[in-house]
């Protein structure tokens, strides 16, 4: 029974990522799917698994959710603060559940056919939209939203996660299976700009910068780097200047700013953003904060106040935005000490991986998502969070291996020189 359960179990972590994009098709199937694994779990695992576990960013992980609870329960908002925090506990919940599997090999291809299989998906129904209308062109495809399996900023950030792990497949000598790991990669890239997720698109140019940090004549390569950050910086901040100065410095009235479910206007991002700092502002509980739900109260009676045109107004409130930065929820929700909590995770993890490139652009893409999105509000946040925590929190021999080859490959370049 345990061979035939420890058989089954990675396949089942295999198609719970592959089914999470189709969630409002198939809703019912990942709770199945995490069942079985909750099941099969204490039947399979043994005390040598639990070795795999980095232990300092493990037990920050788990101090910063004993935070939470304890911050939730004193103050007396856990019943209020469950609804988010129970989201937050599915990365906890994966990392464990992870730990009896040997590799990542079907997580990793878990997430290349879940990507690929949304760009069908889109794909197939925009074409069925273009055949009962018959209209094309590309900006109607980036403006149909009923085209996109799951919102724009969700389908570009698995498609920023099937770059990397297919990036990281390549291998150095001739493998058959490289030209389909490069195949994926140009699939995605061209797809990430065909539907014009600028926070996938910046989250890009940052692992393409990143990558300069890594490997032969890296010193060269980061010198030319900071050339060009600084030069695209300096030619887009001159040539873009008024249109930051108005986005920054915008009015209440925004109303004719078209927004529709997968994409949100920067000019709305930084409306909410100005509650929040006034939120944190006036707060009385700047050190253990004051919930998530009451962060939320508080954003709709901002919108309330603050905006002016009634037409944004109602669009503000009737969708409840929150925050759109976790760094900013967590401040506001869980208070300076939830802040650093959550970062010191990220921070430990940086410090253990900061000499390899693939699992610190994991670390850079979910900072950055981060800036823009409340990726814990949301479930497929969640698992997508749980996907880089397991790939991180567990050292498996995929990194151990990579370490070795890598400071092999730095032995020989200094013999070289």
């Amino acid at each position: 029974m345990r061979i035939l359960l420890a058989s089954i179990y990675p396949y089942a972590f295999l198609l719970l990522y592959l089914t999470i994009p189709f969630d409002n098709y198939i809703r019912a199937l990942p709770n199945i799917l995490l069942g079985v694994l909750v099941v099969a779990f204490p039947i399979i695992v043994t005390k040598k698994d639990f070795k795999k576990l980095l232990i300092k960013p493990t037990l920050l992980f788990l101090l910063f959710f004993a935070f939470l609870f304890l911050n939730s329960f004193i103050s007396g908002r856990m019943a209020d603060d469950f609804v988010v925090i129970k989201k937050m506990l599915i990365p906890l919940g994966l990392v464990i559940l992870y730990i009896p599997v040997q590799d990542f090999k079907k997580l990793n291809k878990a997430i290349i056919f879940s990507s690929l299989a949304a760009i069908v998906f889109s794909l197939v129904k925009f074409l069925i939209f273009v055949n009962r209308t018959g209209d094309f062109n590309i900006t109607l495809f980036q403006e149909t939203i009923d085209v996109l399996l799951i919102d724009r900023l969700y389908i570009g950030f698995l498609c920023i996660l099937s770059i990397l792990v297919s990036y990281q497949s390549l291998k150095n000598k001739y493998n058959p299976y490289n030209s389909y790991y490069l195949t994926n990669i140009i699939i995605n890239i061209l797809y990430v700009f065909l539907i014009m997720s600028k926070v996938a698109i910046v989250i890009l140019i940052a692992i393409v910068l990143l990558r300069q940090f890594y490997g032969k004549q890296k010193k060269i390569r980061m010198f030319i780097s900071i050339g060009l950050i600084v030069l695209i910086g300096g030619i887009g901040i001159s040539k873009y200047k008024y249109q930051i100065e108005k986005i920054i410095d915008l009015k209440e009235n925004i109303a004719e700013i078209n927004y529709i479910e997968s994409t949100m206007p920067w000019e709305y991002r930084f409306l909410i953003w100005k509650c929040a700092y006034k939120i944190s502002q006036n707060s009385s509980n700047s050190f253990f904060g004051i919930g998530f739900k009451k962060t939320n109260k508080q954003l709709l009676i901002c919108y309330e106040n603050e905006i002016k045109d009634l037409k944004t107004k109602q669009n503000f409130i009737s969708k409840k935005f929150n925050t759109h930065n976790q760094y900013f929820d967590f401040y506001l929700s869980e208070g300076i000490l939830g802040l650093i909590l959550f970062l010191g995770v990220l921070i430990a993890l940086f410090m253990q991986y900061r000499k390899q490139f693939f699992p610190t652009a994991l670390l850079v893409s979910i900072l950055i998502f981060g800036l823009t999105e409340n990726f814990f509000h949301r479930q497929i946040g969640a698992y997508y969070f749980g996907f880089i925590l397991v790939m991180l929190l567990i050292n498996n021999t995929f990194f151990k291996d990579s370490k070795k080859e890598s400071i092999l490959n730095q032995t020989k370049e200094n013999l070289h020189q």
